[in-house]
């Protein structure tokens, strides 16, 4: 039911400058594979291979990785490293990839707001490439839609200290590890965050969110955030957080990255 995703990737990555001055953040490597791969794995393990990505400038590095190059594939034909490219090349033949250009770095619901001509009238997903997932996080969302087809948010416990970094929900379980939405809160006070349960960086939207983004305001620093929209469908209809099972490594950061780093090269290479 879930055949779309959109990816945001339109920001600067200061976080990773000077490297982010001419690398897109979605294309840092973590050991040999840049995040955007495994955001795109996770989408072709839920079953979703309509990939569209709400870009900026400097990021056509993103359409020349999922794009065929015969010359480096003739050059390693027949060799051990052919089958290094397996992966990509399986995506790239599998997955129709779109793209539309963000003009303004105005926020995520913005971004979101951006893509609609590639996703239409569809529920759809959104990945944030530095939130690194492992264990198919997706899949467990959209079989939770087949279920509530509403809206999701994938939520994990976060340090209290923490929950200024994040939208924060207050919710009544109705289920195990899923959380009917009662309030959302962008990057809140420490002091005045409803809980610490924290939305990462995975969404299921149904379609409605496009106009409720249309007639959301500019909140903090002028940018329109996607949790305000997503807290009037809550109020008005139902929006479900669901606390996933799984690792999640905030790649946004230089600490998280270096851990996702160190994770993925014990688990993939060391002493092979």
């Amino acid at each position: 039911m879930i055949k779309k995703a959109l990816f945001p990737a339109a920001g600067y990555g200061t976080r990773f400058l000077p490297a982010t001055k001419s690398v897109p953040k979605e294309m840092l490597p973590i050991v040999n594979k840049p995040l955007i791969h495994y955001g795109i794995k996770e989408c072709m393990n839920a079953g979703i291979f309509e990939i569209g990505f709400v870009t900026g400038r400097s990021k056509r590095a993103i359409e020349d990785y999922l794009d065929h190059n015969p010359e480096l594939e003739f050059q390693i034909e027949g060799s051990s490293k052919e089958k290094l490219l397996e992966e990509v090349n399986e995506m790239i033949d599998k997955c129709t990839f779109t793209y539309v250009r963000q003009k303004k770095m105005l926020g995520l619901g913005h971004a979101v707001l951006t893509g609609e001509p590639l996703i239409g009238d569809n529920p759809f997903a959104v990945v944030l490439a530095d939130d690194l997932c492992e264990g198919d996080i997706l899949s467990q969302m959209v079989k939770l839609y087949k279920k509530y087809k509403c809206s999701i948010v994938a939520i994990e416990e976060v340090p209290k200290n923490e929950v200024n970094k994040y939208g924060v929900i207050k919710g009544k379980e109705i289920d195990n590890g899923v959380f009917m939405v009662e309030d959302m809160v962008e990057k809140p006070e420490v002091n005045k965050a409803p809980s610490n349960l924290a939305i990462i960086g995975r969404y299921i939207l149904t379609p409605d969110i496009f106009d409720l983004l249309k007639e959301t305001k500019p909140g903090k620093g002028g940018e329109i955030q996607l949790t305000d929209a997503l807290l009037k469908q809550a109020k008005d209809g139902m929006v479900i957080a669901y606390k996933f099972k799984g690792k999640r490594f905030d790649c946004g950061s230089v600490d998280g990255f270096i851990k996702a780093t160190n994770y993925f090269y014990e688990k993939d290479f060391k002493g092979k």
